[in-house]
């Protein structure tokens, strides 16, 4: 089932494959497979490391084994939800159009799916819309928000949701913030803050802060990715909208460049179309489409 949904996801990357290799081969070319990587949305710089530890023919055995060498070195380890710690608190950050309140709502989906008590906090008080947007969901998913009116300090959201939180014995607290761009330096400041004031209600708050990454943008979102993870250190990246673009590769060229667990996957727009992101099954479904 779970290979099945890689294959809807990757259909846009995997039939710009086939424009390249119409036929499935035993072996390819180092040519060949360097267009492919190219037109998935790889880096180049990465594409060039790939190659070096290639030999001239390559078989389905050799493109794996490169391929998932370039997630063996995960510096930041997946954080195990559970256990003693209740509250388990995450920040959601990511700029704006990536779909991160669409996911958090999905996130909770996985969380209530495992029988988990989920509040949500509104922390991106810059926007109206996302307020409304986070409150439609919760109230959808039957989970508790908390919320304030457009302009308040995202902090006190931030101290409100989990003081609240810990009050109500809940398992998981998953926290918006704003999605201006990550340039800017006011964001900067106020998600630092958010953090700092996590730590605040709770000690080593949050356990988790989340980066949404659009998939459509492929590797270029790397830029995004480095500033966010400068400005507060990301512990886990979700990727969304991968259904809708042939960059599908761009995968490698984020985890090569950030060292950092891809956690989920987006599929969709329902609060069930969340899959958690599995490097050989990722990596399977596009060598399917290339060797017998």
């Amino acid at each position: 089932m779970m290979f099945n949904i890689f294959k809807k996801v990757l259909k846009r990357t995997n039939d710009a494959i086939k424009d390249i290799i119409p036929t499935k081969q035993q072996r390819i070319t180092k040519d060949e497979f360097e267009e492919i990587l190219l037109e998935s949305d790889v880096n180049y710089e990465l594409i060039e490391h790939i190659m070096e530890k290639l030999p001239s023919k390559i078989d389905r055995d050799r493109a794996r084994e490169a391929l998932l060498d370039i997630f063996s070195g995960e510096v930041t380890q997946k954080v195990t939800i559970g256990g003693d710690r209740r509250p388990f608190i995450e920040m959601v950050i990511g700029v704006n159009g990536a779909g991160k309140t669409t996911t958090i709502a999905k996130l909770a989906r996985v969380y209530q799916r495992e029988g988990r008590a989920v509040l949500l906090g509104a922390g991106d008080t810059f926007r109206a819309a996302a307020i409304e947007q986070l409150s439609l969901w919760a109230e959808r998913l039957s989970i508790p928000i908390i919320a304030t009116k457009q302009g308040h300090d995202p902090s006190a959201v931030v101290y409100d949701t989990i003081v609240s939180g810990r009050a109500k014995g809940v398992d998981n607290i998953i926290i918006d913030t704003a999605g201006r761009l990550h340039t800017q330096k006011n964001l900067a400041k106020e998600l630092q803050k958010m953090v700092r004031t996590a730590g605040k209600a709770m000690e080593s708050a949050p356990d988790r802060k989340i980066l949404i990454l659009d998939g459509t943008q492929g590797s270029s979102s790397i830029n995004q990715a480095k500033r966010f993870h400068e400005i507060i250190g990301v512990d886990g990246i979700i990727v969304t909208k991968l259904d809708g673009t042939a960059k599908g590769g761009s995968i490698l060229s984020i985890a090569h460049e950030m060292r950092i667990p891809i956690l989920y996957i987006g599929t969709g727009e329902t609060p069930d179309d969340l899959i958690e992101f599995n490097a050989e099954r990722y990596i399977d479904t596009i060598l399917g489409e290339i060797f017998v």
